[in-house]
């Protein structure tokens, strides 16, 4: 008797419940749901021989920053595809591995080459999609374009109905700039299916990039209550809630929104998202005019120190830095700096020497000396987006250009990164802050 997938992939497992539990896995792990871990246990309850449900735990546990587990489970998966499985099972699993273990070029590579042979394959095609997939982490300058493109090539695969790709296809128009267009299949997507973590973080990116923060608001008041805590974007959303009450000046509201669900001590999503949002809320909550939030940050260094002991990951750096900076981490923060550039030095860092040079920019800007802060970021802007993460994550950096130059009596420079912002996307802070540089 012959298995498959939901989209008509077949699986080498004998046990239809194998199946069942591992579809509904990967359903829930393209929606960001909770019960993902649940269900694939589930279903090697049925068959530990199962290659495709043991990679797919192997790769929960990556998402979990869990390195053992994840390269144990990807290694017996590719043992047992090898046994077992069909072609498009091994190179399935084989994918999974090189993205777990740090392998990123070469599982970008071979994603293409295997989505252009089975474009059906969702959960691979879902490895360059994202503010933190393949394409994000590739060092491109055009990610937010090759993702549009790879969505293009592949959309007959799937359909007008089919809830992940019009959630995935509308999230990559939305960051490449086709707002209006990603909008309508985002909320095609959550109209399909509303259990659907990672449409609704689309539609916040969205409604960011149409400068509409209210709707942001109105929309996670009416969803989030239903998204368990335990959802790995339930702190990344809220997280989004907390930087629109913060631009609109409700900071009594940002900071309860960030104690109750975004710092570390209560988050439980991905390391990478605990980190980066504690981060950045927390600069531009000081940047802002807020008081020091000492503590805040202490916790803050503690757990991204933990998760991320070692440089080598841009977007991470980045972040690493402002937290380092903040607490006058100088030795830390110039380290990862000088760390990253060795790595250029050695195999050529495909993010270049952006990655090094926002890590000492962070350092200016804690400083005080921000007209060498303006000065280090300005020739930079264009190579931001080689970090990768979302345009609204990278905004962080557009801010401490624009507060930079500012504070060092630049206004003429900050007026004309305002402007190129406001004629991106409205804003009500861009336009206080236009208004402060008449």
């Amino acid at each position: 008797m012959s298995i498959y997938d939901a989209r008509g992939l077949a699986l080498s497992t004998s046990s239809p419940a194998a199946a069942e539990h591992y579809n509904a896995a990967v359903v829930l792990s393209l929606a960001a749901w909770p019960g993902a871990a649940q269900e694939v246990e589930a279903a090697l309850a049925q068959d530990p021989e199962f290659a495709l449900a043991q990679a797919l735990r192997g790769r929960q546990f990556a998402f979990e920053g869990r390195a053992p587990e994840a390269l144990s489970r990807l290694n017996l998966a590719q043992t047992l595809a090898a046994r077992g499985g069909d072609a498009r099972e091994r190179s399935h699993v084989e994918i999974l591995a090189l993205s777990a273990s740090g392998q990123s070029a070469k599982a970008l590579s071979l994603t293409l080459e295997h989505v252009a042979a089975w474009p059906a394959d969702a959960l691979i095609l879902s490895l360059p999609m994202g503010a933190f997939g393949l394409f994000a982490f590739s060092g491109m300058a055009d990610h937010d374009a090759a993702r549009v493109a790879l969505c293009a090539r592949h959309a007959g695969a799937y359909g007008q109905d089919d809830w992940w790709f019009q959630t995935t296809q509308g999230w990559a128009r939305i960051e490449a700039g086709e707002v209006g267009s990603g909008l309508a299949q985002v909320e095609h997507a959550l109209e399909l299916r509303p259990r659907n973590a990672n449409a609704m973080h689309a539609l916040c990116h969205g409604l960011h990039e149409a400068g509409d923060g209210q709707a942001i608001l109105s929309a996670l008041a009416d969803w989030l209550p239903g998204y368990e805590r335990a959802g790995v974007l339930h702190g990344h959303l809220s997280w989004h809630g907390a930087l629109v009450s913060l631009a609109s000046g409700d900071a009594e509201a940002a900071m309860a929104r960030y104690l109750d669900a975004v710092r570390p001590a209560v988050a439980r999503g991905m390391p990478i998202n605990v980190m980066s949002d504690a981060a950045a809320f927390l600069w531009r909550w000081q940047a802002y005019g807020q008081p020091q939030p000492t503590e805040l940050w202490a916790e803050a260094v503690a757990y991204g120190a933990a998760a991320f002991p070692k440089a080598g990951h841009a977007f991470v750096d980045a972040h690493m830095a402002i937290l380092q900076a903040a607490v006058g981490d100088r030795a830390g923060a110039e380290a990862r700096a000088r760390d990253l550039e060795a790595a250029i030095t050695a195999n050529g860092l495909a993010v270049g020497p952006v990655a090094p040079a926002l890590c000492r920019a962070a350092l200016d800007f804690a400083d005080g000396d921000h007209a060498r802060c303006a000065d280090r970021l300005s020739p930079l802007m264009d190579q931001v987006v080689r970090i990768g993460g979302s345009g609204a994550q990278r905004e962080l950096i557009e801010d401490m250009l624009i507060l930079a130059q500012t504070r060092a009596g630049r206004p003429a420079e900050a007026r004309t990164q305002l402007e190129a912002r406001l004629a991106r996307r409205p804003s009500p802070r861009d336009d206080l802050w236009l208004g402060a540089l008449a």
